[in-house]
């Protein structure tokens, strides 16, 4: 009671203050309890109990909150636990079932993938019949979008590239928008992509209010011609048919590097996500729920050098250029940014060796906050005409 107290008052400072909540109902924090009676997001029951789970946060706060993510990456949860088992609750059966003690990821992405778009498209529909008129709130998904370039010019790659486009945001925002999956998906994985009825295609089509992008960097696709990956993996990886890296054909990288092994700097990325989804998606509204890059935690490093973070700089001002000219010069449908993040924090697999934050914060001393140079950059950015 005394967390949820203290919960509820830091809710009211915040709105007090000025800061206009944006309030995420799904991070990957599925009750033990869910998963240990029904196998969780495997379960069509899930549907019912995130529904009643979000009704109940529209009741006691939906006078204050206007802006719902009712899941926050379903791509990364949906892939990472229950594909390749890196994520709770580990399950996967790649690479010769040698990592995880349980699961099909053959399948059960494609299951967990379902039950989460079913459960939005409820939420929504109960929100939008008894809620939105008085609460005058929107829904969205934030989807996590890394932006794929072909890796050669040929025909193969390029059509790769859209494969591996389509098994990762298609896969979850073109039933939310057309009401199916993607056709490459339809195609590729056959019997093993449940399907919709014609009632749940009718839910899904339309139930976004705004699209929430995740966005941090940029990969090279090609096509998987030996389809040796299909072979040890026999997953939605392989399925797609595409190999993703950010490395090009001679090995260079497509960009600097953040700290994360993951995160390559690629600013026009950005501009060329906003704007496949304004041609694709009848440019819906777009909110940049995250955008960020990280350094490392290295403890021999004075705190003093550690706020000298010139390169997170230039990564948040040449995104934001990209961004911007996909607004003015394309017509993009931009409606907000956030970054990632304001203050260093858990980076689930990573832990506390990588920081996102703006704001620098000592583990070996109370959790004590420094603004790092980027927090003096990001203030003459947003008072500046």
């Amino acid at each position: 009671m005394e967390k949820n107290q203290g919960s509820f008052i830091t809710f009211h400072k915040h709105i007090s203050a000025g800061i206009e909540p944006y309030v995420t109902l799904y991070h990957w924090d599925l009750p033990q309890a869910l998963q240990d009676k029904y196998n969780g997001w495997l379960d069509p029951q899930i549907i019912k109990d995130f529904a009643l789970y979000a009704e109940t946060c529209f009741q006691q706060f939906g006078d204050r909150v206007k802006h719902w993510i009712t899941f926050n990456e379903p791509h990364t949860f949906t892939v990472q636990g229950y594909d390749v088992g890196l994520h709770a609750p580990g399950q996967c059966s790649i690479l010769l079932r040698l990592f995880c003690r349980a699961g099909n990821s053959a399948t059960e992405p494609y299951i967990v993938a379902h039950h989460v778009l079913l459960s939005h498209a409820t939420v929504a529909d109960i929100y939008r019949k008894k809620y939105k008129a008085k609460q005058k709130g929107s829904l969205g998904v934030a989807f996590n979008v890394i932006w794929f370039e072909p890796k050669t010019n040929s025909t193969e790659d390029i059509e790769a590239t859209q494969r591996a486009q389509d098994f990762q945001l298609g896969w979850f925002i073109d039933p939310l928008m057309f009401g199916d999956y993607p056709k490459s998906m339809k195609y590729r994985v056959g019997s093993r992509l449940p399907n919709f009825t014609r009632d749940e295609s009718a839910l899904l089509k339309g139930s976004l209010d705004f699209v929430g992008i995740n966005h941090y960097t940029t990969f090279y696709a090609e096509n998987n011609a030996a389809n040796l990956i299909g072979f040890l993996l026999n997953d939605s990886l392989a399925d797609s048919g595409a190999i993703t890296l950010p490395f090009s054909k001679d090995g260079q990288p497509i960009g600097d590097r953040a700290n994360s092994i993951w995160l390559y700097i690629v600013p026009r990325g950005m501009r060329s996500l906003m704007n496949y989804i304004k041609q694709k998606y009848e440019n819906p509204p777009i909110i940049i729920t995250e955008n960020g890059m990280d350094d490392g935690n290295n403890p021999l490093i004075p705190i003093k050098d550690a706020l000298k973070d010139e390169k997170r700089i230039k990564y948040h001002n040449d995104y934001l250029q990209s961004l911007l000219a996909s607004i003015k010069e394309d017509g993009c449908n931009v409606k907000g940014y956030f970054v990632w993040s304001l203050l260093d924090n858990w980076e689930w697999g990573a832990g506390f060796t990588s920081r996102f934050g703006l704001f620098f914060v000592d583990y070996k001393d109370k959790l004590k906050r420094y603004p790092k140079n980027s927090v003096q950059w990001f203030k003459n950015f947003l008072t500046s005409p």
